[in-house]
């Protein structure tokens, strides 16, 4: 998993509240069983005026002129800045697959589901939770100003504007530590191989018919 420590990147405002997976990433896209090839579909059903299935080409379909990724001046992304309860509905792991495989490293929003909050954590992509009238302010300053920027400092749980104004956020301490040193479920347990292989081989010598197989 990829490493979060400090992000500087051009933020996108999706001014919508109860953004559910199934718009994040259309049901039809979870036939793959693959975890990767999902940016080009993120939000496909807002992002495309005609009906998106998997294998098409995105350079084939018409886009949605009037959608925010569709606007050159938020082109190139990493931020998103949204409404509350953002990741609502179905628990589906492709959602937080699709924004990060997009671009996106960082969401602002002053709520989440509790799922899709812990799924991003397992995919190396920051969600983070600020009051309403910051998310507001955030708001207006990047409809007032193209190229709005800001910069997301875990490791001082800071979104410091452009102006250097700051503003701070709680994230639990193992997220956190997670995040910083890159590290998901997998890479959590392969801390431990030390340890895996030694008890692996201890029981293979304590009862070695455990190493046979079965004939065909």
């Amino acid at each position: 998993m990829e490493k979060f420590t400090v992000h500087q990147g051009l933020v996108v405002p999706l001014d919508r509240e109860n953004v559910d997976t199934d718009a994040i990433i259309p049901k039809q896209f979870l036939k793959s069983i693959k975890k990767t090839g999902f940016g080009p579909n993120l939000f496909d059903e807002w992002r495309y005026l005609d009906h998106g299935e998997p294998g098409m080409d995105p350079a084939t379909r018409r886009p949605n002129p009037d959608f925010v990724l569709n606007q050159p001046r938020y082109a190139g992304g990493s931020i998103l800045l949204t409404r509350k309860n953002f990741g609502c509905g179905s628990s589906r792991e492709h959602a937080p697959w699709a924004l990060q495989q997009y671009g996106f490293r960082a969401i602002l929003a002053p709520s989440y589901a509790d799922i899709f909050f812990n799924n991003c954590f397992k995919n190396g992509l920051l969600p983070v939770v600020l009051t309403e009238s910051a998310i507001a302010r955030l708001f207006d300053e990047v409809n007032a100003f193209p190229g709005y920027r800001l910069t997301v400092d875990l490791e001082r749980q800071v979104v410091v504007k452009p102006d250097g104004t700051e503003i701070s956020f709680d994230v639990q301490p193992f997220r956190k530590y997670c995040l910083l040193n890159g590290l998901d479920d997998i890479g959590l347990t392969l801390k431990h191989q030390d340890k895996i292989e030694a008890f692996e081989a201890s029981r293979l010598a304590a009862k070695p018919w455990l190493a046979r197989t079965l004939a065909p």
